[in-house]
């Protein structure tokens, strides 16, 4: 947690950087690993929430997998000690380069989403007189409530393969003799806050193994996938995991000598993580106040893109509450943090902290206007 003595730190250091509470970090993977350990899951952290080698390094001293998106994913997590016989790779457009690295690698799996990937996959694994193991993600047409831009797991949707294609690929795949078949993979959206939805996901899969089951076909693994959402307005509160992997254990019916997997991101890294930033001016509007600060789009995307609130705190005033539009200096109308929020009585020089940028701010950090990438400042470091 941020506190006096944290805050007087603070100063010293140019501004905008994100700050990481490694005790919440280390809290919050204790928790996870206690949780799925009962049920005996296996956890794979996605990369793409945050791939900040500290942070990697963290996670990966717990055990825990990976799920990376990018050939670059893989190696920086093999290279942060994620042991690639516990990496899975996921992506709809997987490159030649990339996937022939992850063969070499010796990755646990390829999370696979179109035949034509199936057939690239097996071509490239006998060029290396290798067998790969893939899983199949299946598109579950459940509508995960959230954002649409983060909702994967629709009909029409880019992401995995129809139900409707299931038998076709199983026959494909027998013919693919550098292949092998695990198991399914599912990954219906992010920053699901309505646990029902996992739930349905759930029986969807029981449904879905019950074809394999009547067709002789042995699955080794099901994996989830994601999408655990975080609580944005009130970032002291963990995630939910232990009520999810409840519901998981209660509605999924896992085979014997089966293992559950899932990828969560944003649960384990989002709120260790804040953006902080300084006001650069107070601009008075027609009708609001204006907070410009120093960081912008370029460090938090998030607002922007989805329209995402996070928890803004003047750190540095104890002030009147005043009504602000807190804005960054990138030039677009849509570079705005919020809009018309609390706060005390800002003026500049003030820190101000932009809570729950664990996830997806340093990950999804641009140099659009040419402007310098924010460092990272560790709580240990202070």
């Amino acid at each position: 947690m941020i506190n006096f003595k944290t805050l007087e730190k603070f100063r010293d250091i140019p501004t905008p950087f994100y700050y990481y509470d490694l005790d919440i970090l280390r809290s919050t993977l204790d928790e996870v690993k206690t949780e799925s350990e009962k049920l005996g899951y296996k956890v794979h952290y996605a990369v793409k929430a945050n791939h900040n080698h500290r942070l990697l390094k963290i996670i990966s001293s717990y055990g825990f997998g990976a799920d990376c998106v990018s050939g670059n994913e893989v190696a920086a997590a093999i290279n942060a000690g994620f042991s690639p016989s516990d990496v899975v790779f996921a992506g709809v457009g997987k490159t030649d380069k990339d996937i022939v690295a992850a063969i070499k690698a010796g990755i646990f799996c390829f999370n696979c989403e179109s035949i034509p990937e199936l057939e690239v996959i097996n071509h490239l694994a006998s060029q290396q007189n290798k067998v790969a193991q893939i899983a199949l993600r299946i598109n579950p047409y459940i509508d995960a409530h959230t954002h649409k831009y983060i909702t994967t797991g629709i009909e029409e949707s880019k992401f995995g393969i129809n139900t409707w294609e299931i038998e076709e690929v199983v026959k494909i795949i027998y013919g693919l003799k550098n292949i092998r078949l695990l198991g399914m993979h599912f990954h219906i959206g992010s920053q699901i806050t309505s646990l029902p939805v996992f739930k349905s996901l759930c029986l969807k899969i029981n449904e879905l193994q019950q074809w394999f089951v009547t067709h002789n076909i042995d699955l080794e693994i099901i994996n989830v996938g994601g999408g655990l959402g975080i609580d944005y307005e009130n970032p002291d509160n963990n995630p939910r995991f232990q009520e999810y992997f409840s519901l998981l254990n209660e509605f999924i019916d896992v085979l014997p000598d089966q293992i559950l997997h899932m990828e969560p991101g944003r649960s384990i890294i989002g709120q260790c993580g804040s953006l902080i930033s300084r006001v650069l001016f107070i601009k008075n509007g027609s009708n609001t106040q204006f907070a410009i600060i120093d960081a912008g789009m370029t460090d938090l995307i998030r607002p922007a893109l989805y329209q995402a609130h996070h928890k803004i705190e003047n750190l540095s005033s104890q002030g009147k509450i005043i009504r602000y539009d807190v804005v960054g200096p990138i030039c677009e109308s849509s570079d705005t943090f919020a809009k018309f929020i609390e706060l005390p009585e800002t003026k500049r020089g003030d820190i101000i902290s932009i809570r729950s940028a664990g996830a997806y701010g340093e990950a999804m950090a641009s140099r659009y206007n040419l402007r310098d990438l924010a460092e990272s400042v560790f709580s240990d470091d202070l």
